[in-house]
């Protein structure tokens, strides 16, 4: 896939454990990632998937399905990305960098460099 994200919580817990304030936020930011993931240019869709079944903290993916690729349709798009052959790291990169400097305008925070832990 030319673009996965994964958001959680700081906090440890999963999807039904989430106190209503982090619930609602979750909607806010996924909502706002989504529209900023299908303003690329070369992405026509953003797949939501909550995955990790029996895990104890939340994980919720985003998958960015590309333009004009009409297989990747549907549930399956987590499968194929790994069947698909790579797609170049520097394109992936400067995508994750438009979506979180996209998402820092539309709802705050700051964007964190790669491994660091962000703190807003």
């Amino acid at each position: 896939m030319p673009l996965v994200l994964m958001l959680h919580p700081r906090e440890h817990c999963d999807m039904a454990d989430l106190p209503d304030e982090l619930a609602a936020e979750l909607g806010v930011l996924s909502t706002h990632i989504v529209r900023h993931v299908q303003a690329l240019p070369h992405i026509s869709r953003a797949h939501v998937y909550r995955i990790g079944d029996g895990g104890a903290h939340l994980h919720i993916w985003f998958f960015a399905r590309p333009e004009g690729q009409t297989q990747l349709y549907g549930s399956w798009m987590p499968v194929w990305d790994d069947l698909l052959p790579e797609y170049p790291a520097d394109v992936a990169d400067a995508d994750a960098a438009i979506v979180a400097d996209a998402l820092v305008v539309s709802v705050g925070g700051r964007r964190s460099a790669a491994g660091e832990s962000p703190q807003d």
